[in-house]
């Protein structure tokens, strides 16, 4: 049993295979949180709380004048409301009366097999329902009969546990959550934490920062209406001496792909809270009698073996246990060519096929026709909501122009903007309360473009009822999901002033069951999501898109900052990235180079490539068949920090077995005579001989002098040339 409950000791402890999460019903039936971090026995840890009186620290009534007794020090599982504790709260309940209080204590709990579920939100899911357990833990406020569920699915290979929280209203009137994490992690010893997120900007996604957490209370979060570029839904807390290779790190991944909320904060006593969840701001649900309110999902692992490892585990569980397309394991996903940066909206079908026969001769297996092909589109004033073929581009008509393109050989692929509406179009034309739009308010635009209301059921409606039809109208192989913009105007002609707080989440469920009516519905279809490149890469993503584009800068040296913070969570086969146009002083296989640090594939005008580059390009193409299996699926390195005023900068892919392992480098800031540079290998076995294939002269070593003794990088090479290593075990 991955999930153990002590009946005398009212201890509950979670067990994965390198873990163990313990929590006790505690005084008063309170529920404290007594531990997380390396395996151990199930022994009552409930030693580690240690009481005192605490001045302007409240005492329970019930606590019987016990001074020493204060929610304000005492390490929970889920905190209360007004119930004397100060910190950084897990619910805001506004009850019927008005009153804001809560005091959830002990109630009942379940334990069973397989991973728990929510209404309208993804999950992780199990593909063998006995391997894991999940616990039902009910807290519940006597007097007011609102009851939370603390839901905990023990994911025990994989180091994760998986954790929820469900509110039912008990009571017999309707209450009003303000605010509603869907976890609360505090721990008794914080002082030397170091607080991990992925902060950034539209370009320039998931860099990374790294601050002491302090007595502060630390804020990482998105009022966007989408995860967004500026932040991503992922934190860590690590130990301050925490490197790659050692030391404790607890990383939080949020599945939710709307407004988000994280924060942290170091007590006056040293003890650190997170909690993480639903963004408050503009935030008000009201849940009637009877009902109940889901909260996303948090995915949470923890190592005492480094950062990497903590990827790691994020790695593996994102391949196995989100998305469970063919496209993840089964099915080699194709070198694609976006006719983006080739046509923009300038182009027809007779153009389409030529840049097709274009595209073939350097390796390409797949075109995507992007904007454009729809309603009267020819820039980015109009039409879109009208999800009807162009004709007076498309002039064969799609189902003419896919076949033309399956003849070459080729597969096909289109884009879409499904949540977006034109002012100029037929949709907002026969209906403009589709759009958000606040009354007597005009609604801010960009890029020229409406807000639809993903929380009506008739729009969502429409969206799964037209794009399904241009998706069974031809033999269409992929599709680029795209938004470009953030969301304002929150308002919704669907609901009355009471309930207009409800309208960021209820989007999000929204856009989750449109993406339910037609991925879910298309499991022969490989689907790719993006934000204006990188604004809505998260986990719940991922459970829909097999990938996700990781930005539109396609800039390879930028990208080299993009992929590493993006590697702290997401695996390689994950991170949309291409060779491109820019950078022209970089050379073509230095941009390959870093491109296969994703998922590879071209943004660029095949038809004006020479001879000379169209030979680059097709090795390029076979170069990532070749290492598909071992970019895709094996263990990931980061050598060498970007964001460090380094001279090289490397990473590193090694085959589960270690019987082969890929390195990439490439040169950012050489200088005239510099020394000599080393490039440390990881995760090979120390007693296996490689042969180091690609290097300048034949070179045969062991995994442990290639470890700890290196690979020396050649001198005197121009800036930003790549060098890739393949390692193959020989003996």
């Amino acid at each position: 049993m991955a999930i153990i409950y002590n009946q005398n000791k009212k201890t509950f402890s979670l067990h994965t295979a390198k873990t163990t999460y313990q929590m006790k019903i505690g005084n008063l039936d309170y529920v404290n949180h007594l531990y997380y971090g390396a395996s151990i026995r199930d022994e009552d840890l409930s030693y580690l709380i240690k009481r005192y009186d605490r001045g302007f620290s409240g005492n329970p009534y019930d606590s019987l004048k016990e001074r020493t007794f204060s929610l304000d020090a005492q390490p929970q599982e889920f905190t209360t409301q007004q119930q004397g504790d100060f910190r950084i709260n897990s619910i805001e309940v506004e009850n019927w009366d008005g009153s804001f209080s809560f005091d959830g204590r002990y109630r009942s709990h379940r334990i069973r097999k397989g991973p728990f579920t929510l209404s309208g939100l993804p999950t992780a899911f199990a593909t063998d329902q006995d391997t894991v357990d999940t616990l039902e833990l009910v807290i519940e406020d006597s007097i007011t009969k609102v009851q939370v569920t603390l839901l905990y699915s023990v994911f025990e290979e994989a180091d994760i546990i998986m954790r929820a929280v469900r509110v039912h209203n008990g009571g017999k009137e309707t209450i009003r959550l303000k605010r509603i994490m869907s976890f609360n992690m505090d721990y008794m010893n914080g002082q030397n934490l170091d607080l991990i997120s992925l902060p950034g900007r539209y370009g320039q996604e998931r860099q990374v920062e790294r601050q002491p957490l302090t007595h502060h209370v630390h804020k990482i979060r998105s009022g966007r209406g989408i995860s967004s570029h500026q932040q991503n839904p992922f934190i860590a807390l690590v130990e301050r001496t925490a490197n790659e290779d050692y030391g404790a790190c607890y990383g939080f991944a949020l599945m939710y792909s709307g407004s988000f909320l994280a924060e942290a904060e170091l007590d006056q006593y040293d003890q650190a809270r997170l909690v993480m969840g639903i963004n408050d701001r503009l935030f008000s649900y009201a849940v009637d009698p009877g009902e109940d309110f889901d909260t996303p999902a948090v995915l949470m692992t923890y190592t005492h073996k480094g950062i990497t490892r903590m990827s790691r585990n994020y790695h593996d569980f994102f391949r196995d246990n989100l998305n469970d397309s063919r496209f993840i394991k089964d099915v080699r996903r194709p070198v694609l060519l976006n006719t983006w940066e080739a046509a923009f909206f300038d182009f027809d079908d007779v153009k389409l096929v030529e840049i097709a026969k274009a595209a073939k001769k350097i390796g390409v297996e797949m075109i995507v026709m992007d904007d454009g092909w729809f309603g009267r589109r020819n820039d980015d004033n109009s039409s879109l909501g009208d999800w009807y073929v162009n004709k007076d581009k498309i002039r064969c008509g799609l189902n003419d122009l896919v076949r033309q393109i399956n003849d070459l050989g080729l597969k096909f692929g289109i884009w879409f903007e499904p949540e977006m509406v034109s002012e100029d179009s037929d949709l907002f034309r026969s209906h403009p309360d589709w759009a958000m739009e606040i009354p007597g308010r005009h609604a801010v635009r960009s890029r020229n473009q409406l807000v639809l209301d993903m929380s009506r059921r008739e729009v969502q409606d429409y969206l799964i009822e037209r794009i399904n039809s241009i998706l069974d109208s031809a033999n269409i192989y992929y599709v680029k999901w795209d938004i470009n913009r953030a969301i304002t105007d929150l308002w919704s002609n669907s609901l009355d002033s009471e309930h207009q707080g409800e309208v960021s989440h209820r989007y999000v469920l929204g856009l989750y069951r449109v993406m339910d009516g037609i991925i879910k519905t298309h499991p022969d279809i490989m689907f790719e999501g993006c934000a204006g490149g990188g604004g809505r890469f998260d986990p719940a993503m991922l459970t829909y898109f097999v990938q996700y584009w990781s930005s539109d800068n396609t800039k390879p040296l930028d990208n080299l900052k993009l992929h590493y913070g993006s590697s702290f969570l997401y695996p390689v086969c994950s991170m949309g990235a291409h060779v491109s146009e820019a950078s022209p002083m970089v050379p073509l296989e230095t941009k390959a180079a870093i491109a296969m640090c994703g998922t590879f594939g071209y943004e660029l005008d095949a038809t004006k490539l020479n001879e000379k580059e169209i030979t680059a390009c097709r090795k390029m193409s076979e170069r990532y068949h070749e290492y598909y299996d071992l970019n895709f699926f094996g263990d990931y390195y980061r050598l060498a920090d970007p964001f460090e005023q380094v001279n090289l900068v490397a990473w590193e892919t090694v085959a589960k077995d270690k019987s082969e392992a890929l390195i990439t480098v490439i040169t950012v800031n050489l200088t005239v005579n510099g020394p000599q540079e080393y490039i440390m290998c990881k995760g090979l076995d120390a007693k296996t001989i490689y042969r180091v294939e690609g290097y300048d002269s034949d070179l045969e070593a062991s995994g442990m002098a290639l470890m700890h003794a290196g690979i020396p990088i050649p001198r005197e090479i121009p800036e930003y040339t790549a060098f890739q290593y393949h390692l193959k075990a020989i003996g």
